[in-house]
């Protein structure tokens, strides 16, 4: 039971990121559809004064500010893990990016070596294998695996846009 709870909730904390940008989203939705209804009023205003290539203007203009946000927000993530690794060696760096990776992996390989052994061992030795696997793969090792996979796979299924 505790490997399923723990399973689920860490699925689901790969979520939790999206179900921020969800109410953000919906903010920010509100805020344009504001913005839209009064360029819409100045653009009526601006037809009726003779100024329609002021609306050609005003898309470049804006296409220009959004390249630039975008410009100046990639930048500052650049700069932000730029400014974690100074003073560090690239070995440190190279370090600190394969953690969690490391992790699953060597969680898998371990999965993998303890049902190969488990069914090697429970072979020779005329064990049921059924009672081999009870000691090697316990509640603990299958809530922490549990865990890393839903997590992982749990990001991966939620980020996808």
């Amino acid at each position: 039971m505790f490997t399923l709870l723990t399973t689920i909730v860490s699925f689901l904390s790969g979520g939790i990121p999206k179900l921020l940008d969800f109410f953000q989203d919906k903010s920010d939705k509100k805020h344009e559809l504001e913005m839209a209804q009064l360029q819409m009023q100045r653009e009526l205003e601006l037809q009726k004064a003779g100024f329609q290539s002021q609306e050609h203007i005003e898309e470049i203009r804006l296409a220009g500010i959004q390249t630039q946000a975008a410009v100046t927000e990639r930048e500052a993530i650049y700069a932000h893990d730029v400014e974690i690794g100074k003073g560090a060696s690239v070995w440190v760096i190279n370090a600190r990016a394969i953690v969690r990776p490391a992790i699953t992996f060597g969680l898998c390989m371990l999965l993998g070596f303890l049902e190969v052994y488990g069914f090697y061992y429970a072979w020779a030795s005329g064990t049921p294998f059924n009672t081999v696997m009870a000691v090697l793969w316990d509640n603990d090792m299958k809530t922490i695996f549990g865990s890393v996979v839903a997590f992982w796979f749990g990001t991966q299924a939620f980020s996808k846009t």
